[in-house]
This record gives C-alpha cells, structure tokens and sequence, in this order.
C-alpha cells in the first residue's frame, strides 16, 4: 500500500487488513489466487474490498439471519461513520480496512452505495425479464466492482478511459457466476438468466426447477445454457482493451483472473452444461497452470522498479 505495507501500519490497522485477507482467502479462492499477482503494497486493499463485498452478500443471501434489510441498512450506516472517520463504536475489522483503503486510493463513496442498492435487490427481485433489466443489478453488483479497484490498480492514462472496460469485466465474472449457480441461486428462490433469452429456447423457471429438483439433463435448457455462455464470452471479448490500460504491474493479476473466470466457462461446456446439480469448478492444478507463468510475468513487470509505485489518481 502506498506508504507501507499492512506489516507496518498501527496494530489495529494490520489486524483489520489480516483479517479481510482471511476472508478472500477462504471464500474467493480464484480471485485470492489472482491477487498474489499484484505487488504486496497493493493486496490489503483488493482483500478489503472483497471482504465488504462478501459481508453484504452474505447478509442477503442468509436465510437465518432475520430482518435482512434493517442489517444491510445497519451496515450501510457503519460503513458511512467509519468513511467519515468515526471508527469507534460498531466498526468491525472489514469496515476499518475498508476506510483506509478508501482514504488511501480515493475511491468514490459513491460507488458503494450504488453496491448496496443492488444488494438491496436481492431481497426482493427473484427474476429478471431482460438483459436490459438485469443491466441495472449488474451495474451495481459487478461494475461497480470494476470501478472500485481500478483507484488500487493504477492506470497509464485518465480512468476514465479504463473504467468502461473494469465495468464490463465485473459484468463479465458476473455473468460466469449466474452459469455456475444456477442450481445454488434457485435454491435462494432467484433465477438471474434473463426471462427472455430462456424463453427463446423453450426454457422458463418451472423449467429450470424441475431440471434442478430431478437432476434430468434437459437438452433445451442445455441449448439456453450454451448461448448464454457464448453471451458471456462476447462480454469478456469487450473487456479484453482495458487490461493495457492499466500499470504494468497490475496486468498480470488482471489477466489471470481473467483467464482463470474464462476456464469456468471452459468447465461449463466440458461437463456438458451440467451445472443445475452441482458447482463447476475450475480444478487445482489448472488454476495453479494458469497462475505459475502470471507469476514470472508479474515478476518481470518489476524489474526495475525501485519500491511502491502509487497508482495513478492516488
């Protein structure tokens, strides 16, 4: 992190950054993976980011936990007092290393409101007629993700040339995650594959549920699955620019992940769509394949570079 690493900030600080990489480390295996690409000062900040992420996800997505908005307001309203300073009081390790990491990058506040408005989403909408209508949910649950970390990994040149391309990435692991979990996603009552684009395949919810509840392998539901994967590999393709707009030092880590989000795609089509039983993931030793040569490449973009370099608009 520019001005130190998470080793030599104040105790307090180190334990909040330590625990939100406990947090990526144990539930966002590729993304962790990816992250180890970056040089060391830049990783506390990818880990906070992803551990609020995965707080508020986890609210929402809890079926146990009672009065779900009123605990997703509450976390709004800790995750505002800690950005305004006031780390006392309800502030947990996640929104202490969220603070500084926002301080540290200047992250727009902004983008974490539109965040927790599509969480909000989640409590309510369980399908979605159109990809026009899945847009807006996207925009907050994934883009905005994007734009979140393009402050921590630096551009070569204005952000706002790098921010469409760090949208559709977002969007594009996003939509690789609605065709991993769709049996897990109906099973929380959502369908987040667009109404229409099932429709046009003779697929529809009760379709789906039926595929999901029997384990049959449906081959219309298997023809939707295919274009929607098609769909997805379109988005990464318009995201693809963006990567040589960042610091040299962050391409890797973004390459990779962007790899490692495609090889589920890969593992989709190997298993012949079956994905309404069971998650699909990307083995080990493939992960660790595609990781390895990132690694030499991350190396080699450092060479020559004498201590933190401060991303861009930092």
């Amino acid at each position: 992190m520019p001005g130190g690493t998470v080793g030599r900030l104040r105790p307090g600080l180190s334990h909040a950054y330590r625990e939100c990489r406990r947090i990526n480390a144990r539930h966002g295996r590729t993304y962790f993976l990816a992250t180890r690409l970056l040089p060391a000062d830049r990783r506390p900040a990818v880990h906070a980011l992803y551990a609020f992420a995965r707080l508020a996800d986890e609210i929402v997505d809890a079926a146990d936990v009672p009065h779900r908005a009123d605990t997703l307001t509450g976390l709004e309203h800790a995750l505002t007092e800690c950005l305004d300073g006031d780390l006392h009081g309800i502030a947990t390790p996640v929104l202490v290393a969220v603070a500084d990491t926002v301080a540290r990058y200047r992250i727009p506040r902004g983008l974490f409101a539109d965040f927790l408005a599509s969480m909000r989403m989640d409590l309510t909408v369980t399908d979605y007629a159109s990809f026009a209508d899945l847009a807006a949910y996207m925009r907050g649950s994934a883009g905005v993700i994007g734009l979140q970390l393009l402050p921590v990994l630096g551009t070569d040149g204005p952000t706002e040339e790098a921010a469409p391309f760090a949208e559709a990435l977002g969007e594009a692991f996003q939509l690789t995650n609605f065709l991993r979990d769709v049996g897990e996603d109906l099973d929380r009552g959502r369908v987040y594959l667009p109404a229409d684009e099932l429709a046009a395949f003779g697929v529809d919810r009760a379709r789906l549920e039926w595929a999901h509840r029997t384990g049959r392998h449906d081959p219309a539901v298997r023809r939707a699955l295919a274009h929607l994967v098609s769909y997805t590999r379109s988005v990464y393709r318009r995201a693809e620019p963006g990567i040589a707009l960042l610091r040299r030092e962050s391409r890797p880590c973004v390459r990779v992940a962007r790899t490692l989000y495609r090889r589920i795609l890969d593992e989709i089509v190997d298993r012949d769509y079956r994905v309404l039983g069971h998650r699909v993931v990307v083995p080990a030793h493939r992960r660790l394949g595609v990781a390895l040569p990132g690694l030499v490449s991350a190396y080699a973009s450092r060479v020559g570079t004498t201590g933190p370099v401060p991303a861009r608009g930092a």
